[in-house]
């Protein structure tokens, strides 16, 4: 999938290379315009030049002895010059002509007027009555070298500003764009479960409906969720005293009852009730874990909290646990103790009911406040693995249970801005199965 492309780098590259392109145009036209007025300038001088020097020839040739003899024009330095000229009578005999002149490129037959060659710019004027001619002519050449050069003073401005302007276009946008900026990171930085508007100042008009819509969408979603978990809890809530009540007159029927169907039914009964007692404090648990207060506002130790609650299951469960604290007397988190202890309670029971019966389920916590339940028995496959945080999903069918241990763990690891990886086979083993979590770490913990 195409990762989307920044708005901010959208808007500057296509500002710089609109601003770019108008540039460009603009120098274009500004460049055609000198080209014109000089063209013009040279036309000009052509002709001004052409008037200077025909009254001189004129005379020149008036006071010779030989007025038909063909004369050049000797210069005072020699250099290349651009213009070149000569002068004819009405046949076009050459009567005088500049140092460097070619006959060769110019008309035949004098004319007046501007006439252009493939390399030159002619300019013909007449005296005596047309009977004498000058031709003066002029390398196209000098002329496309002067518009170069005007080109090139246009064009390069233009390259020390395109630098400038995308910097320019860049701060901005980016400017511009702060508000909008500050709405994506105040969005980011929000938690799974936190719900709350997302109020950001000064937003574009664009975008203020946006997130108008956005609080309002995560308003409802607020309230459908708190409807739901309200529902639960309550209901769980509700179904604990008769339950209890339910289950103490089956526990007096299965101890009343003779031997035979009847007391076997009555036990099927008790056994079912429990399951639903449980699945009734499972759906509690999920109800507190999704409700929020998962975070305390004091840093809590967690090793005396781990250390009770693998005692309390120790007792229970005839000391299948084997416990691994760090070295270090405290490491400190910023989980709820109620929370932790739901997270703790559900890992073990899972790692007791799934892991091998004749194996130790090995709890450890390190100084990076890194927690660890490792149980023994058979690798989970992988689409098993992946599966296992859903609702509802075991890894046995063989196993009781309800299926909600993973999914209150994960959604209180959620919560606390946590992570929980799951790994099967363990680490540093061949079968087994593991569930690693990174808890939040308080700095307490490096004192």
């Amino acid at each position: 999938m195409k990762s989307p492309s920044s708005l901010q780098k959208r808007l500057g590259l296509g500002l710089t290379l609109g601003m770019t392109l108008l540039w460009l145009g603009a120098t274009v036209g500004a460049w055609l315009v000198v080209q014109h007025e000089l063209n013009e300038a040279f036309d000009s001088a052509l002709e001004e030049t052409a008037q200077r020097i025909l009254p001189l020839a004129v005379l020149e040739i008036s006071n010779r002895e030989e007025p038909r003899e063909a004369q050049h024009v000797a210069t005072l330095k020699m250099d290349n010059e651009y213009l070149m000229y000569v002068v004819r009578d009405a046949k076009g005999q050459i009567l005088m002509q500049s140092h460097d002149a070619n006959p060769k490129i110019f008309n035949p037959q004098p004319s007046e007027g501007f006439s252009t060659t493939k390399k030159y710019r002619l300019y013909g004027a007449s005296a005596l009555r047309q009977t004498l001619f000058i031709d003066i002519a002029e390398p196209l050449g000098h002329r496309r070298e002067a518009a170069r050069e005007a080109l090139f003073a246009l064009l390069l401005p233009l390259l020390a500003l395109i630098p400038i302007s995308l910097l320019g276009t860049w701060l901005f946008v980016r400017i511009s764009l702060r508000s909008v900026l500050a709405y994506r990171r105040a969005v980011e930085a929000r938690g799974v479960g936190d719900l709350s508007p997302i109020n950001v100042t000064r937003l574009p008009a664009e975008i203020d409906p946006l997130a108008d819509a956005v609080n309002h969408l995560l308003e409802r979603l607020r309230k459908a969720l708190e409807a739901e978990r309200s529902f639960t809890a309550n209901s769980a809530h509700e179904l604990r005293t008769p339950l209890a009540a339910t289950l103490a007159q089956i526990q007096r029927l299965r101890h009343e009852a003779p031997e035979g169907p009847l007391q076997v039914r009555a036990a099927k009964i008790e056994n079912s009730l429990r399951e639903l007692a449980r699945l009734s404090e499972k759906l509690m648990q999920l109800a507190k874990a999704e409700g929020g207060g998962l975070l305390s506002e004091t840093p809590q130790d967690l090793i005396p909290l781990l250390a009770h609650v693998v005692d309390e299951w120790n007792h229970s469960s005839g000391q299948r646990i084997e416990l691994q604290l760090p070295k270090q007397p405290s490491v400190y988190s910023t989980i709820d103790p109620d929370a932790f202890g739901i997270l703790l309670r559900n890992l073990i029971e899972n790692a007791l009911k799934y892991g091998a019966a004749d194996q130790p389920v090995q709890v450890s916590l390190t100084h990076q406040a890194v927690l660890r339940v490792i149980n023994g028995g058979p690798v989970v496959p992988e689409p098993v693995l992946q599966r296992l945080t859903e609702r509802f999903v075991r890894g046995s069918r063989e196993a009781g249970g309800s299926g909600l241990g993973l999914a209150i763990a994960k959604t209180i690891v959620q919560g606390v801005n946590a992570s929980m990886v799951l790994a099967s086979p363990a680490t540093g083993r061949l079968e087994g199965f593991e569930v690693c979590i990174f808890l939040p770490l308080c700095s307490m913990s490096q004192n």
